[in-house]
């Protein structure tokens, strides 16, 4: 159960610089790699396996990024064998590099079915969200036709980030149990920022590989995307994080995918569940003055200097706070005379 006298403690207070690695456990090493967004980095992690190492998230795919893992391959892990990548989710910070990898390496591929379709689909695809029917989704939001041309963009924006996946791969599923070296990782999966997100708990030395399920002093992302217009997925983050706080004891040491190795899994949790009951309460109160457009609510929410990739994801998370509120009750869906989406409170 959540413990509110635990707080956040952060063991590693400064990251490894990049092309160094950090013992934050016995056998598990945290590497930290360059992104060219606001979020400028990544977390990835190195576990020891009885004939060298398993790799835990790669980074995305440009020249900084294999320019950092080249000076690792010959520095700190030179003569090291790397056995495998386990792959935690889609986005391109985790999975863009695993292709290079994989080949650079000639080593397999683990991952959840649902990162590894989620990433082919796109990377098939990227075209697919500049279709007329999913700019009629985001146009029928209240998204002016100049936004909604950069949120159709992203598809190859993505594309742009993420080398070809390995043709074949092992999949990785929920109860699993993988052995690495003399350690057990219980799998578990994270659904809402990603669908079938995986994270790794060794229960014996209380550590779990979290990815971007749970990250300190930020909250993960949480959108609806226009290929599933109805979908809830703050409902299922949430239930994510009510399940790690039932089933990881409070004293684990966190390793996330970004900012710093943290204790305090469930204080966290309840403090981004508050942060999003906040959000929707604060969706709830304007729209009991006047009946909001998602885009409306995005203005709301967030600030008003959003770069395109920023309001990609600013607009996806408005509307999964909508979503979640429609299926509590909360929110009422009504078209106004030109055929745009509003919301009342109920």
């Amino acid at each position: 159960m959540s413990s509110h006298a635990e707080e956040l403690r952060f063991p590693f207070p400064e990251p490894p610089k990049f092309g160094e690695l950090v013992e934050v456990s016995p056998g598990i090493l945290w590497a930290r790699l360059p992104l060219p967004f606001k979020l400028d980095h990544v977390n990835v992690y190195l576990v020891k396996d009885d004939r060298g190492w398993i790799i835990f998230d790669t980074g995305i795919n440009d020249d900084a990024t294999r320019q950092i893992w080249e000076q690792l391959l010959d520095g700190p892990l030179k003569g090291q064998r790397i056995n495998s990548v386990i792959v935690s989710h889609h986005d391109p910070d985790h999975i863009g590099l695993v292709g290079w990898l994989c080949e650079r390496l000639g080593i397999p591929l683990q991952t959840s079915l649902g990162s590894y379709l989620s990433c082919n689909n796109i990377s098939l695809s990227p075209w697919t969200y500049q279709t007329d029917a999913y700019r009629a989704f985001y146009l029928s939001h209240g998204m002016d036709e100049a936004a909604a041309t950069i949120v159709g963009g992203m598809g190859r924006e993505y594309l742009n980030m993420v080398s070809a996946l390995p043709q074949t791969f092992k999949r990785l599923v929920a109860g699993d149990v993988v052995k690495i070296g003399g350690r057990k990782f219980a799998v578990y999966s994270g659904e809402g920022h990603a669908p079938d997100q995986i994270m790794l708990f060794d229960e014996a030395a209380k550590v779990l590989l979290v990815a971007d399920q749970v990250l300190p002093k930020i909250t993960p992302n949480v959108s609806v995307w226009a290929e599933q217009p109805e979908d809830d997925p703050l409902d299922l983050y949430l239930r994510t994080l009510r399940m790690l706080q039932w089933s990881i004891p409070a004293d684990t040491l966190i390793l996330p995918g970004h900012r710093l190795p943290f204790n305090g899994l469930h204080f966290r949790c309840d403090q981004i569940i508050a942060h999003h009951e906040e959000r929707c309460d604060l969706i709830h109160q304007s729209c009991q003055n006047a009946a909001q457009s998602v885009a409306d609510l995005t203005r709301i929410l967030f600030r008003p200097d959003l770069d395109p990739h920023q309001l990609s994801f600013a607009f996806g998370e408005a509307l999964a706070h909508v979503n979640f509120m429609i299926s509590q009750g909360r929110l009422h869906r009504s078209v106004d005379a030109e055929g745009r989406y509003k919301f009342s409170a109920r």
